[in-house]
């Protein structure tokens, strides 16, 4: 992969993780790193610098990233409604991941972070990115990770009736 044609965005309240995550990028090639400590900072600077993926902490003041990712998806000056969110949790409670995931993250890194996690979640969100759905009341990545083989229903809900 060419890291150093990736333009990312590092969306985190705190300045030393910013400079953590920003020496990982670099470390491993991205030249073209991006930083704002908050979502409302973020979407600003989306404005400016069109970025390839965006990487945001989950907990932050006063725009968290949920409401990021959701203003992201949904609101109509949206800068990029379809860039891959890596959404970084430290100590989330399975609620609060679920709430992410329902917002439209792509994928989660947990802290403390690493160079491989880092690198794994960028080839994640662009060697098997998962097409986006629009439905009444989310837009975002699909949620289903896989296909089952076994599954005989149409839609794959659970209001589906199985054929």
């Amino acid at each position: 992969m060419r890291y150093d044609l990736l333009k990312i965005l590092i969306v985190d309240d705190n300045h030393h993780m910013r400079v953590l995550l920003a020496e990982i990028l670099r470390a491993i090639g991205v030249k073209d790193i991006h930083e704002a400590a908050d979502g409302a900072e973020g979407l600003h600077s989306m404005r400016d610098n069109p970025v390839d993926i965006v990487m945001t902490d989950l907990s932050m003041q006063p725009l968290d990233g949920i409401d990021f990712v959701r203003l992201l998806r949904q609101s109509p000056d949206s800068p990029n409604k379809v860039v891959p969110v890596i959404m970084i949790t430290g100590h989330s409670t399975l609620a609060r991941v679920h709430e992410a995931r329902n917002a439209g993250v792509n994928e989660f890194l947990a802290k403390p972070l690493t160079a491989r996690g880092v690198i794994e979640r960028i080839h994640q969100v662009i060697e098997n990115a998962r097409p986006y759905v629009k439905t009444d009341d989310y837009f975002g990545p699909d949620r289903r990770r896989r296909a089952d083989p076994e599954y005989k229903g149409a839609l794959r809900r659970s209001t589906d009736p199985q054929a």
